[in-house]
């Protein structure tokens, strides 16, 4: 996101960096600082989507705040912008110069139980937080896959699979931020405290400063009921009616999402899903299991079930419900909210990925959302849901220099659904595609570009999404 006196490019320009210069700072580090020309640099700038082009001066491998504080301002005196990686599970603009800051060292966690809140490390990951949360009876509001970071599915919204529309966005209830911002200061920004910089890297991200630690709420959720239902393709209407009837009166407690699924053959794909057409419904309920045979009797119904995986489990379970591939891969991504799931929204999908499109894209996802996913506290951040009832994600696997036809198949699938589209979409399945306004109001936009002028008018982070 830039600003009007900021550089418009999302590359720095090459910048020199002497073997000194980088010498001194490792020097400095408690953690490492690594070149081209070193051991573990490639590992230490990929991430888990490996379509992401990232090729930085300078990679430092943080290990506690002083480290990124070093790192930023290292970054500021050679005229390098900054950015960041924990788990890299998104899309981001290639970064071709400039200083890259990984904190997938810094995965401290501490959880208090009485308090119903847990202190996370910028690089921990779910499946960091959720087992010490069990132990206390509590589960935070996390993603599909306990291998996604925690602080950046957070600050991108934050949307729970399990728990989300019964307590709403991830980003509405975080508590305060440890922040690196661009003068090179740690803050500590919660609603008193820097409360413009605490709104705005809510959603901002690492655009507007390095987020080292984050202070979370935890709920009461000690055990769900959840998992998924797989179908032939060739029932995907049939199915995607009864998801819309189920979804258009489902209570808070119950989460769902159908993805339509095509995936290769490959070492990892179960053979269930390999290399066929197969309809994959999500579900999780809370706090009500003894009605989950009922709320979901539509969707058992609909046609002949190829697998039912839907049981009782504890919160650790949580990756049950989407089983998520664990090993790292290349992907491209469209997505919109949409405002309803009718009869004619379902045709649209259908034409573009039903058993008769000859649709070709591996993942084409619907998620409800609603509940208190719609209501935004006074504290909230800028997630823009007015409106809207579905997240609608569409994935093509591949390189990007050598998927343009699944690339284009992805956007093509989000263009035809856009006269029930809201205008605006989720941010942490966003595609870098030079349009960041588009997951925000025209308000918090504004409001958000304000900000970022204020605490980074030299535009240091602009690697990194929301940008302009």
């Amino acid at each position: 996101m830039t600003t009007p006196t900021s550089h418009s490019s999302t590359s720095a320009e090459a910048v020199t960096v002497s073997t000194d210069d980088v010498l001194q700072l490792a020097a400095a580090l408690d953690g490492t600082a690594l070149t081209a020309a070193d051991e573990g640099y490639l590992a230490a700038c990929t991430g888990y989507n490996l379509a992401s082009h990232r090729r930085p001066d300078v990679v430092v491998l943080a290990e506690s705040a002083a480290d990124v504080v070093a790192a930023v301002t290292f970054a500021s005196e050679h005229g390098l912008p900054v950015a960041v990686v924990a788990t890299g599970h998104h899309g981001v603009a290639p970064l071709e110069h400039g200083l890259l800051v990984n904190t997938s060292r810094m995965n401290a966690v501490e959880v208090d139980g009485p308090g119903r809140r847990a202190v996370v490390g910028a690089g921990a990951r779910w499946n960091d937080v959720v087992p010490l949360a069990a132990d206390h009876q509590l589960t935070p509001l996390h993603g599909s896959s306990g291998q996604v970071g925690v602080v950046g599915f957070t600050l991108g919204g934050g949307l729970s699979p399990i728990l989300g529309r019964k307590y709403g966005w991830g980003a509405h209830h975080v508590l305060a931020l440890d922040v690196v911002t661009a003068a090179g200061e740690l803050v500590h920004a919660d609603a008193t405290q820097h409360a413009d910089l605490f709104w705005a890297i809510r959603g901002g991200r690492s655009s507007i400063g390095v987020v080292t630690s984050m202070e979370i709420e935890l709920f009461p959720v000690s055990r769900f009921v959840g998992g998924g239902l797989f179908f032939d393709g060739e029932d995907a209407e049939a199915v995607l009616v009864a998801f819309a009837r189920v979804t258009a009166d489902a209570p808070d407690e119950l989460t769902l999402s159908v993805a339509f699924l095509r995936l290769p053959p490959v070492p990892g794909i179960p053979e269930l899903l390999a290399g066929r057409f197969v309809l994959h419904v999500r579900v999780a309920l809370i706090h009500a299991p003894a009605e989950i045979d009922r709320l979901i009797a539509p969707l058992r119904e609909a046609a002949p079930l190829l697998l039912d995986t839907v049981q009782e489990t504890p919160s650790e379970g949580f990756e049950h419900v989407h089983n998520d591939p664990e090993a790292p891969a290349p992907f491209s991504e469209a997505t919109s909210m949409l405002t309803e799931l009718t009869p004619d929204v379902q045709r649209a999908l259908l034409d573009q990925v039903g058993p008769r499109s000859g649709a070709g894209l591996h993942i084409v996802e619907l998620r409800h959302i609603g509940g208190a996913l719609a209501r935004t506290p006074q504290t909230g951040r800028a997630v823009s849901t007015a409106d809207a009832s579905y997240v609608l994600w569409a994935v093509s696997i591949g390189m990007p220099e050598d998927d343009a036809t699944g690339i284009a198949e992805t956007r093509s699938v989000v263009a035809a659904m856009e006269h029930w589209s809201t205008g605006t979409r989720y941010l942490n399945f966003a595609p870098e595609d030079g349009r960041p306004e588009a997951a925000f109001s025209a308000d918090d936009w504004a409001r958000l570009r304000r900000v970022k002028a204020e605490v980074d008018p030299l535009d240091l982070f602009r690697t990194e999404q929301p940008q302009a």
